[in-house]
């Protein structure tokens, strides 16, 4: 049975995404919940949750000894199929404008940045149900794409290759909804929230053998 590292270095969302993630997986993979170095680096798949501002969150990441290193080993040298949520998408970039700027994991090149739609009636943050646009046809989106799913956040990331983008999304504007290059996948969006769609994307991805 394949084990799955979810990473947790104090993440809001990490109880539902460790839900969402073994019903998902039905059986079939072992969810860890650690931020121990040595069972990231070892895991078959792995895992970053995330919600709140990217700066705390990189922090957070950096305050686990040894546990970026662990997860580059695994996901960047190793191959591990890593999927990242929300922020924890956001920290594949190479850096974050949120109160400043903070260099991120640099997994994928550009900014994450606030979201400014065009259009006035569309507020921010961007917060509830709405549908993807699906750019590709990568494994980890089918069955997900053109529909809706549950966002709650005020910036994006905005790789500077745009076939890094696997799906947008629209709030008076587009921008990325979901990114995606060689063995790393993020999702701007929670799987965890999003019912069938985001139980879909998990069991994707914890069948897709990049």
């Amino acid at each position: 049975m394949q084990r799955v590292a979810l990473i947790d270095y104090g993440s809001g969302n990490l109880r539902s995404a460790e839900k969402a993630l073994v019903r998902a997986a039905d059986g079939t993979s072992e969810i860890v919940v650690t931020h121990d170095p040595e069972t990231v680096v070892a895991a078959d798949r792995v895992v970053l949750p995330g919600v709140g501002a990217f700066a705390a969150c990189m922090e957070a990441l950096q305050a686990r000894p040894g546990l970026i290193e662990a997860m580059t080993e695994a996901v960047r040298i190793r191959g591990a199929p890593f999927l990242g949520v929300c922020v924890g998408m956001q920290l594949m970039a190479t850096r974050g404008l949120e109160f400043g700027e903070t260099a991120g994991l640099d997994w994928i090149s550009g900014d994450v940045r606030r979201i400014e739609p065009a259009d006035p009636a569309a507020k921010v943050p961007h917060m509830g149900w709405n549908r993807l646009v699906e750019a590709t046809g990568h494994p980890v989106m089918q069955g997900v794409g053109d529909r809706d799913v549950y966002f709650t956040h005020s910036f994006a990331i905005f790789p500077k290759d745009d076939t890094d983008v696997m799906a947008w999304v629209d709030h008076g504007g587009r921008f990325p909804a979901a990114v995606a290059r060689g063995n790393l996948a993020g999702v701007q969006f929670h799987p965890e929230k999003s019912q069938g769609p985001g139980l879909s994307l998990l069991a994707r991805f914890l069948e897709w053998r990049p």
